[in-house]
């Protein structure tokens, strides 16, 4: 029964350890951010940051990251004030949406260990398929969100989600942490 940290939470999943990480997150802890979209790991719509690295969580088994600390688009900032979060509204990057989470995970990685990519070095970490085709927008967003997390460039395109976060548990079941454990779901500690 493999231990690790969601979201800054201890979680012990009572399920089996070859299950995805994208299956435990979405149907065990009910965080539905990551997205399946292919199950090979081509499509990137269910990135995660697993200690800090972007990880394609329909390839990762969660016997293979005890231990680990991961980080969903939900943990990234209750408040949508993360500068990728910024940059992507404020560069008006989504679309449909389905893609978004993991090109903002995958954007955070980056941007949290490169503070001057190169469009080269944007393209290579960002491989997510997006079928609405915003990557002429993408780019600038990651050279965006690079500028406010230095402090060279201030932002204000994304609102908060229009609940207090304190509130948020009353709303969402998944961080309310005191659910009795359905079959398979972690256990809080």
């Amino acid at each position: 029964m493999p231990r690790f940290t969601v979201n800054g939470q201890a979680v012990h999943y009572r399920m089996d350890p070859d299950t995805p990480l994208l299956w435990a997150l979405r149907d065990a802890s009910n965080l539905t951010g990551a997205k399946y979209g292919c199950g090979t790991g081509h499509c990137g719509a269910c990135i995660v940051h697993v200690d800090g690295q972007a990880a394609r969580s329909c390839l990762v088994r969660i016997a293979d990251i005890e231990g680990s600390f991961v980080t969903t688009i939900e943990g990234l900032s209750r408040d949508r004030s993360h500068p990728v979060q910024q940059a992507f509204a404020a560069e008006q990057v989504p679309q449909c949406g389905f893609c978004i989470p993991g090109m903002i995970m995958a954007a955070a990685a980056l941007v949290e260990r490169n503070a001057s990519p190169t469009d080269a070095e944007i393209d290579s970490a960002l491989t997510n398929l997006c079928r609405c085709g915003v990557y002429p927008r993408l780019r600038e967003a990651v050279r965006r969100a690079v500028r406010v997390r230095a402090g060279r460039e201030e932002i204000a395109a994304a609102p908060p989600p229009g609940i207090d976060p304190e509130d948020a548990a009353n709303e969402v079941p998944a961080l309310r942490g005191t659910l009795p454990p359905a079959p398979g779901a972690p256990i809080r500690e």
